[in-house]
C-alpha cells in the first residue's frame, strides 16, 4: 500500500520472551523456502489460503495448525482488531538479504504490511525508498512497500518478524498515525494464559468480472504514477497515449458490464477488451515507468491488473492442469547448468525412435510470452516457479509443443505416443514450473565437475557466441547464458566470479527443486560417466525412463559419441588448467554445492 512516508512506528510493544518461546516450538520442518526463492530466506505459514501449506494471497484465509498451535501469536494479531490476509513468520539467515523491489501486484494494492520483529541484532538495517530503521525486538511498524525496499543482516544471527498483511480499520490508521506524536499512549501488550484470541481473516471471494468501478480506482491510480523515462516529445507523446489508452479501456469495460453483468456470461467480449489493453501496452509502455519506483509500466499493468480482470488462475481452490495427448504423457525434462554437456546428452537420447522433440533447444517456448521473460509480470530472471503456470499458459505451451514436436526423423509427431524429450539450459531454474504443467515429468539432472564446467562457461562469455539477453536494463553490455535471481548483485563482477555463480544457482536451484518430487521422478548423471562410457550410462537412463535400447540408439552408442552441435572446442578433462588461476580462486566459493552433488546416486 502506498503511504505517505516510508516509516511508521505503531505505539505498542509485544512480549519478546513469549514470541521466541512460540517460536522456539516450531519444528524445522515448519520452515518453507521464500515463495520467491530468496536464498537465506524461509517462512512458517500461519495465515493462508484454506489454512493450507502455500502462499497465494487469493481466496478464503485461515490459520493454520501453527497459528493455532500458537496462543500468543493470535493474541498479538487479535490485539489490532483487523481482518488479516496471508500471515507468516519470515526468517533472514545470518549474512542474507532481501534484495531491492517494490511489491506491485493487486494483492497490494489495498493491503500494508505489519512487520513485529520477534528476533533481531541492531545492525540488521530495514531501507524503504531513501530511509533506513532498525526495527527493534517487540515493536510494530508498517512501511510503503510501492517504495523500493530492502533488507540486510550483515550479522551472524537469525532475524524472524512476525509479517501480517492486512487493509486496516479506521482505529487502526488512527492508530498508525499516533505512532510518532509526542502525545502518543504506549501500550504494553503481555501474554495472557487464560486468553484464547480470535483472529479475524478475510473471507471475500473475487468475482467474475472484476467490477467497472474496481476498474477505473485501479488504471486511475497507475495512471498518476507514469511518468516517462526522459522529456523527449516522443516520450511525452508515448505517455498521454497510455493514459487514454486507460481511459478508452474503462469506459470499454463499463459498457460490457452493462451489456452482460459481472457473472461470468459474455466472458469472450471480456477477454477480448483484456488483449487488446495488453496489445496496446505492450505498444506504448516502453520507456515509461511508474514515478515512485521506477518499475516498467506494463509490468505493473500486468501485476496489479490485467491478470486479476477475470477470475481465472486467480480462483480458489486448486489448479487443474490443461488436458494433455497422449504424445505428452511423461514427458523428460534434462536440466543442467549451462556448458556442462546436456546437448550431447540431448543429441543422444533424441536418436531414439520412441522419443520426440521441437528439433533442438526450445528458447522461445517459455520466452514467446512475454509476462514469462526476465521483466515480465512473473519474474526477473529465469527462475519460474508453478504460480506462474496458469491454465492460460499451459494451455499456449501445450499447443506450441504440439505445432512443433517431430520424431527423431523430423516428421511431425502427431499424437503418436511418443515422449515428448526437452532440454532448455534456462530450465534449470524451471523445474516447479514444468512439474506443475507435467506433474508425471521425468528429470534427468546432468552435472559436470565445476572446473571444467565453470572454465567451459568463462570461454563462453568471451566468446560472445552464447549471449541470450543482448540489452538486460541494469548491466553493462550483453548477458550471455543462464540468468539466475539476484542476477544485478553480479554487476562489476569479473567473469570468473559470473561464471561460478551461474553453475552455483544452476546445480542449487535443480538439486533444492528435484528434492521437493518424489525419488521416482529424478535421476542423476555425471558428465564424466557419459563422456567415458556413454553405453552403460545411457542403457542405465532408459531403465530410469521406462524404454528400451533401440536399434536406432544403440546404432548411435556403436561409436564413439560426436561432438555436440553446440561444442566450442573439442573436449579435454585437462582443458579447464588453460584458466587454472581464476578457476582456483572461484572454487572455494561452490565447494558446498559440488559436495552435495558428489552425494547423488
Amino acid at each position: 500500500m502506498r503511504l505517505p512516508r516510508p516509516f511508521y512506528r505503531l505505539p505498542v510493544r509485544f512480549d519478546v520472551e513469549r514470541l521466541r518461546a512460540e517460536v522456539a516450538e516450531l519444528p524445522a520442518g515448519a520452515w518453507a523456502p521464500h515463495p520467491n526463492d530468496i536464498p537465506g530466506n524461509a517462512s512458517v505459514r500461519l495465515i493462508s489460503a484454506e489454512g493450507g501449506e502455500n502462499d497465494d494471497v487469493t481466496g478464503r484465509m485461515l490459520p493454520t495448525p501453527r497459528l493455532r498451535a500458537a496462543p500468543y501469536l493470535r493474541q498479538v494479531l487479535a490485539s489490532f482488531g483487523v481482518v488479516w490476509s496471508r500471515s507468516r513468520l519470515m526468517r533472514l539467515a545470518p549474512g542474507a538479504s532481501v534484495p531491492p523491489h517494490a511489491d506491485i501486484n493487486y494483492h497490494w494494492f489495498s493491503r500494508v504490511r505489519l512487520h513485529i520483529p520477534v528476533q533481531t541484532h541492531p545492525d540488521v538495517t530495514f531501507h524503504c525508498g531513501d530511509e533506513q530503521v532498525h526495527m527493534a525486538a517487540g515493536e510494530a511498524w508498517v512501511f510503503d512497500n510501492w517504495r523500493p525496499h530492502r533488507v540486510e543482516n550483515p550479522t551472524g544471527v537469525e532475524r524472524i518478524h512476525l509479517v501480517a498483511d492486512t487493509s486496516g480499520t479506521a482505529p487502526f490508521w488512527h492508530f498508525v498515525a499516533q505512532g510518532e506524536t509526542p502525545a502518543a499512549q504506549w501500550r504494553q501488550h503481555r501474554f495472557d494464559p487464560a486468553a484464547d484470541a480470535r483472529v479475524m481473516t478475510e473471507n471475500n471471494v473475487a468475482p467474475a468480472i472484476m467490477p467497472p468501478a474496481e476498474v477505473e480506482l485501479l488504471l486511475g491510480d497507475l495512471g498518476r504514477e507514469l511518468a516517462a523515462l526522459d522529456g523527449s516529445d516522443e516520450a511525452r507523446s508515448r505517455l498521454a497515449r497510455y493514459r487514454l489508452l486507460f481511459e478508452d479501456f474503462c469506459h470499454d469495460w463499463r459498457q460490457l458490464w452493462a451489456l452482460h453483468g459481472g457473472d461470468g456470461s459474455g466472458r469472450a467480449d471480456f477477454e477480448r477488451a483484456c488483449e487488446a489493453l495488453r496489445a496496446g501496452s505492450r505498444q506504448l509502455g516502453e520507456a515509461l515507468v511508474m514515478a515512485t519506483n521506477g518499475v516498467a509500466a506494463h509490468r505493473v499493468l500486468e501485476a496489479r491488473v490485467l491478470r486479476h480482470l477475470l477470475r481465472d488462475a486467480q480462483s480458489p481452490g486448486p489448479r487443474r492442469s490443461p488436458a494433455r495427448p497422449a504424445a505428452l504423457q511423461a514427458p523428460i525434462f534434462i536440466v543442467a547448468a549451462p556448458r556442462s554437456g546436456s546437448t550431447l546428452l540431448f543429441e543422444t537420447l533424441a536418436a531414439h525412435g520412441a522419443i520426440a522433440t521441437l528439433g533442438g533447444e526450445a528458447h522461445w517456448l517459455v520466452e514467446a510470452l512475454p509476462e514469462l521473460r526476465p521483466g515480465g509480470a512473473w519474474t526477473d530472471s529465469n527462475r519460474l516457479t508453478a504460480a506462474a503456470m496458469t491454465p492460460a499458459v499451459g494451455n499456449q505451451l501445450l499447443a506450441a509443443i504440439r505445432a512443433r514436436l517431430q520424431d527423431s526423423s523430423g516428421q511431425p509427431a502427431g499424437d503418436r505416443p511418443l515422449r515428448f524429450l526437452e532440454k532448455t539450459p534456462k530450465n534449470a531454474l524451471r523445474i516447479p514450473f514444468f512439474h506443475a504443467l507435467f506433474p508425471d515429468a521425468r528429470f534427468v539432472f546432468l552435472w559436470r565437475d565445476p572446473r571444467e564446467n565453470i572454465s567451459s562457461i568463462i570461454e563462453a562469455w568471451r566468446s560472445g557466441g552464447w549471449v541470450t539477453y543482448p540489452g538486460l536494463p541494469g548491466w553493462d553490455g550483453p548477458w550471455s547464458l543462464l540468468l539466475p535471481p539476484q542476477w544485478q548483485q553480479q554487476r562489476g563482477r569479473p567473469v570468473e566470479e559470473i561464471a561460478a555463480w551461474q553453475w552455483d544457482s544452476a546445480n542449487r536451484y535443480i538439486g533444492d527443486d528435484l528434492a521437493a518430487l518424489p525419488r521416482e521422478q529424478w535421476a542423476v548423471v555425471r558428465y564424466d560417466e557419459l563422456r567415458d562410457a556413454p553405453r552403460t550410462t545411457v542403457e542405465r537412463l532408459c531403465a530410469f525412463l521406462g524404454l528400451e535400447v533401440d536399434a536406432s540408439l544403440a546404432g548411435r552408442l556403436a561409436q564413439p559419441l560426436p561432438l555436440s552441435r553446440h561444442t566450442h572446442t573439442p573436449p579435454a578433462p585437462d582443458k579447464w588448467r588453460q584458466n587454472a588461476a581464476l578457476i582456483d580462486r572461484v572454487l572455494p566459493a561452490v565447494e558446498s554445492t559440488w559436495h552435495r552433488l558428489q552425494q547423488l546416486r
